[in-house]
C-alpha cells in the first residue's frame, strides 16, 4: 500500500512534465516560464514537510497519509478547471500539490520505522521506492497516451480519482502500528516487537514525540547537516532530471512528445529495480557484520557519487538512445541514496525521524527549486544543458564528500532543552 500510495504521489507530479510541452506551445511560454511552472509545485512542497513530520511523529503514519494522498488527488482532479480559468489558479492547484505530497515520506519513514526491525527496513524502504519510482515511469508512459486519447488534462482526471479510491482502502486495510492491526498473529507481532527491542504492548498508548521538535538541538548535530546536505543534492538532481528530461530529448535530439516520454520513462525503471537490489545488500551488509555507519557510507556514496560520472557521459552523448543509457545509469545509481541517508533519518533519532525528514525535505526542495527553475534560465541564456550537468555533477561529488565525512548510523543524543 505504501508503495501504490508513492506511485501515486511521482505519477501525479510527473505527469506536468510531460503536459508542459503541449501546454507551453499552447500558451507561448519561454523556457524559463516553464520552469517556474515546473517548480510550482516545488512551492508547496516546501511548506509542509517540517510540519508534516512533526504531525507524523505525533499521530502517526496511517492519518497523515490518508489527508494527504486526499489532498493532493483533489489537486491533481482539479487542474483542468484550474487550467482553464487562469494562470493562478493552475499555479494555486499545482501548489496544493505539493503540500498535499510533502507528507508522502515522512509518512512512510514513520510506518516502516514502526512496522519493521532494523535489519529489514532498507529491504522495506526499497520495495516503497520502488513504486515510488515506477509512479515517475509510469506517468511519463501513459500519460501521452491518455492525452492522444482523451484531451492534454486526461491523465489528472484519471489518477486523482485512483487516489480517492486508494484512500478508502487504506482507511480499512492498515494500522498506524502492529499492535491496533486487528489481524496481526500474536507471533508476528512478538517477532517485530522484539527485533525492534520494544515491550510488548498491552493497553499503553505509544509514545508520543514532543509536538514542537527541538530544532536547535537537532541542528547542532553534525549528523543532522549530513542529511539535509545529502537530501538537497539528491533533490536537486532528482527533480532537474524528472522535469526537464522529456523537454531535453525533445529539444536537444528533435524527438516527439510520446518519443521524448519513452527515452525519459526507462531510467525510472531501473531506478525501481536497483533500488530493491541497494535495499536487499544493505540488510545483507548490516546481517553479515558490517557496520550500520558503513553501509549507510557505502549506499550514499554510489548514491552520489554514480550519477556523478552519468552525467558527464551524457554530456558527450551523440544520439537519444545513448544519452538515455548514460541517464539511466544516473537515475538508477541514485537509488541507492534511498539505503543511505533516507533510511538514515529512521537511525540516529527514531523518535524525531518525521520531523528530521521534513527539515531535510525543506532543504531538498529549495535545492530542486533552485535546480529547477535555475536549468530554465540556464539553458534560455546559454542555449545549452552542458554546462548545467557538469554544475550538477560536481555537485554529486562534493556531496558524497560531506556525506562520507560526517554521517553516521549510530544514534544520536538530542536530549536536553531545545
Amino acid at each position: 500500500m505504501l508503495g501504490l500510495a508513492l506511485a501515486l504521489c511521482n505519477a501525479d507530479r510527473v505527469v506536468m512534465s510531460v503536459a508542459i510541452v503541449p501546454l507551453s506551445q499552447a500558451h507561448g511560454w519561454s523556457q524559463s516560464f516553464a520552469g517556474i511552472v515546473q517548480s510550482s509545485f516545488l512551492w508547496g512542497y516546501l511548506m509542509s514537510p517540517i510540519i508534516g513530520g512533526a504531525l507524523v511523529d505525533y499521530y502517526g503514519g496511517k492519518i497523515v497519509m490518508a489527508c494527504g494522498v486526499t489532498l493532493w488527488s483533489m489537486a491533481t482532479f482539479l487542474t483542468p478547471w484550474a487550467a482553464e480559468t487562469s494562470l493562478w489558479a493552475l499555479l494555486s492547484m499545482r501548489v496544493l500539490l505539493g503540500v498535499a505530497e510533502g507528507v508522502a515520506l515522512p509518512s512512510m519513514n514513520n510506518m516502516i520505522l514502526r512496522w519493521f526491525p532494523q535489519t529489514e527496513r532498507s529491504g522495506a524502504v526499497g520495495i516503497a521506492m520502488a513504486g515510488f519510482q515506477l509512479g515517475n515511469a509510469i506517468g511519463l508512459l501513459i500519460a501521452p497516451i491518455i492525452m492522444s486519447q482523451a484531451g492534454v488534462f486526461g491523465p489528472f482526471v484519471i489518477f486523482g480519482l485512483f487516489g480517492f479510491l486508494w484512500v478508502l482502502v487504506w482507511l480499512f486495510a492498515t494500522s498506524s502500528t502492529p499492535d491496533r492491526h486487528p489481524q496481526i498473529s500474536r507471533y508476528e507481532l512478538n517477532y517485530i516487537m522484539k527485533s525492534q527491542k520494544l515491550p510488548m504492548p498491552d493497553i499503553k498508548e505509544p509514545e508520543k514525540s514532543r509536538m514542537i521538535p527541538p530544532f536547535r538541538k537537532l541542528l547542532s548535530k553534525m549528523p543532522t547537516w549530513a542529511l539535509i546536505s545529502a537530501n538537497a543534492m539528491h533533490s536537486w538532481g532528482y527533480f532537474v532530471i524528472l522535469s526537464w528530461m522529456p523537454i531535453y530529448f525533445n529539444t536537444i535530439y528533435h524527438v516527439n512528445l510520446r518519443e521524448a516520454a519513452w527515452f525519459s520513462a526507462f531510467p525510472w525503471f531501473m531506478m525501481a529495480v536497483l533500488g530493491y537490489v541497494a535495499g536487499a545488500g544493505s540488510d545483507m551488509l548490516i546481517r553479515n557484520g558490517t557496520s550500520v555507519t558503513s553501509t549507510r557510507k557505502i549506499m550514499q556514496s554510489i548514491g552520489f557519487v554514480g550519477p556523478g560520472v552519468a552525467l558527464l557521459g551524457l554530456n558527450m552523448a551523440r544520439n537519444p538512445f545513448v544519452a538515455s543509457a548514460w541517464l539511466t545509469a544516473a537515475v538508477g545509481l541514485n537509488s541507492f541514496s534511498h539505503s543511505g541517508f533516507l533510511v538514515n533519518l529512521q537511525e540516529i533519532a527514531p523518535q524525531y525521524a518525521g520531523v528530521l525528514h521534513g527539515m531535510s525535505n525543506t532543504a531538498g526542495t529549495l535545492a530542486a527549486i533552485i535546480g529547477t527553475v535555475g536549468a530554465g534560465f540556464f539553458v534560455e541564456q546559454m542555449g545549452s544543458f552542458r554546462g548545467f550537468l557538469m554544475l550538477t555533477s560536481l555537485l554529486y561529488f562534493i556531496s558524497a564528500i560531506f556525506w562520507d565525512i560526517f554521517a553516521t548510523g549510530e544514534r544520536v543524543s538530542f536530549n536536553g532543552a531545545g
